[in-house]
């Protein structure tokens, strides 16, 4: 499944930070139950790789994705771990090579004019734009959407249940990504029944009901 797919059917995407590997099968299991279909999973901590690693392998109806990826070797290493797609906060050329090379989908992060237009020449027409809430969000996409007509954007970054419908009734924004469905505090309290709440919720007040046939 495209990028593209992946989020036109999945359009709030999770992005999560863990600390504790064994959160990561329950969390996954719980956004699922609140019908959220994909979750990212940040590379900030060391964490990240054994728990995308856990999810890819005994939760295999969520679509788990690698965040915040720097590096070729972090590309890599996200592939090897079972990610079915990349994301990064930029793009650099050494990153775009290594999307080639390993040919799993990839979302690399821009912000002005210019870095929409690298990204492009490298290929990519479906973009990050982060952080977004610091640098013009609603607005500066609503202003893209005549200037890049060929591209599509998932912001995140300031992205939460109370503007993320905003985002999303822009033509260019084909999802949105953010952190308030999976909560620090709890996670730290492992109230798993709480963030299937969140993720219904939030799909509730965000989107028209999704039919799952």
């Amino acid at each position: 499944m495209s990028l593209e797919a992946i989020l036109r059917t999945n359009r709030v995407v999770p992005v999560v930070v863990l600390n504790d590997v064994a959160e990561a099968v329950p969390l996954a299991q719980a956004l699922l139950k609140g019908g959220v279909r994909t979750m990212e999973i940040t590379l900030r901590t060391a964490a990240g790789l054994p728990a995308i690693a856990a999810v890819a392998r005994e939760v295999p109806d969520i679509i788990v994705g690698a965040g915040t990826v720097t590096s070729p070797e972090q590309y890599a290493e996200a592939v090897e771990a079972g990610a079915k797609f990349v994301v990064s906060p930029g793009l650099t050329p050494k990153l775009a090579e290594a999307a080639r090379e390993h040919g799993i989908s990839y979302l690399p992060g821009v912000i002005t004019p210019s870095e929409v237009i690298m990204a492009m020449q490298e290929g990519f027409y479906l973009l990050k734009f982060f952080p977004a809430s610091l640098f013009g969000g609603h607005g500066v996409l609503k202003q893209y959407a005549s200037v890049f007509p060929q591209v599509q954007f998932c912001p995140t970054g300031g992205i939460d249940q109370g503007n993320a419908s905003s985002y999303l009734s822009l033509p260019n924004v084909v999802a949105v990504g953010g952190s308030w469905l999976t909560p620090k505090e709890t996670l730290k309290e492992k109230d798993w029944r709480r963030i299937t709440g969140i993720a219904q919720e939030s799909l509730g007040s965000i989107l028209t009901p999704i039919r799952w046939d």
